[in-house]
């Protein structure tokens, strides 16, 4: 009997060492999450440099809407890697997330100074 609840005791601190452990797994996971869902402000967005798919290789694709990029439409490049994509869709994506959605470089508050210089 004796072991029986020793063996219960061990199932206890072991069950209540998980749960303390998923909870700090938690707040890490939504304190990453929060850092990697702050988007730019309006006023950086229309910072962004601008082009025209004409400026870009021929066929480019909008990572975004994986649509095609015409020669016409108007295209907002990202600082340090210059990928381009159509201007709606990156603002909508940048507004939400300040990282490029093809090479992951973050946009720093000086747009001259991303926090990875060149990863492509």
């Amino acid at each position: 009997m004796t072991s029986v609840i020793l063996i219960y005791i061990c199932f206890l601190c072991y069950d209540a060492a998980n749960t303390n452990n998923a909870d700090g797994d938690r707040e890490l996971r939504s304190s990453a999450k929060r850092v990697r869902q702050n988007g730019l402000s309006a006023a950086d967005l229309e910072r962004l440099p601008k082009a025209t798919g004409e400026d870009l290789v021929p066929g480019s694709d909008c990572a975004v809407c994986l649509d095609e990029i015409g020669g016409e439409e108007p295209v907002k490049l990202i600082p340090g890697c210059k990928h381009g994509y159509h201007a709606e869709c990156i603002d909508l994506w940048l507004s939400k997330n300040s990282a490029c959605p093809i090479c992951r470089v973050v946009i720093g508050p000086d747009f001259s100074d991303p926090t990875v210089d060149d990863p492509c």
